[in-house]
């Protein structure tokens, strides 16, 4: 007669199996949630970026829409105008050190500020009308492209002046 008292569990070479397995488990959800917390703070990366260029498109473009005048001769990387405040102000993308700058006219003392990164390229184009002698800026389409890794997007809005709708 067999003695059963001792047959119950688990010998050792059982115990270290499931060990192994539980081990391989374990690294294989590490590399799982590793992976996941890389590629969050890349998009989050990404998304600061292209909000900031969105938010920076939205203040140049509501600053347009309202402003006294805008210089129709300004270069492609800038847009000059006299808001409704009657500021005269500056957007300029430095593509030296890929920023959008907001530049006040006025006071040449103050530091520039700064209202976008990452940006690799921008162009203002502006839609002009002339009447006699003088002329007008009546619409300006912007274009700013952002980088973030190997993220890379373009963002684009355009604007009328209203004070030059006729």
């Amino acid at each position: 007669m067999r003695d059963t008292r001792y047959e119950t569990g688990f010998t050792i070479a059982e115990l270290l199996l499931a060990l192994v397995i539980t081990g391989i488990l374990l690294a294989a959800v590490a590399v799982a949630f590793n992976a996941s917390i890389i590629n969050y703070r890349e998009n989050e990366d990404s998304f600061k970026t292209i909000n900031s260029a969105r938010q920076a498109l939205f203040r140049i473009t509501s600053q347009l829409r309202t402003a006294n005048a805008v210089e129709p001769n300004s270069p492609s990387n800038e847009c000059t105008l006299i808001t409704a405040a009657s500021e005269d102000i500056t957007y300029r993308y430095n593509n030296a050190d890929n920023k959008l700058y907001l530049i006040t006219n006025d006071n040449l003392s103050d530091p520039d500020y700064v209202l976008c990164d990452n940006v690799t390229a921008m162009t203002f184009e502006e839609g002009t009308i002339t009447e006699g002698a003088m002329t007008y800026v009546k619409s300006v389409q912007i274009s700013i492209t952002v980088v973030s890794g190997n993220i890379q997007r373009t963002v684009s809005a355009a604007a009328v002046v209203r004070k030059n709708l006729k």
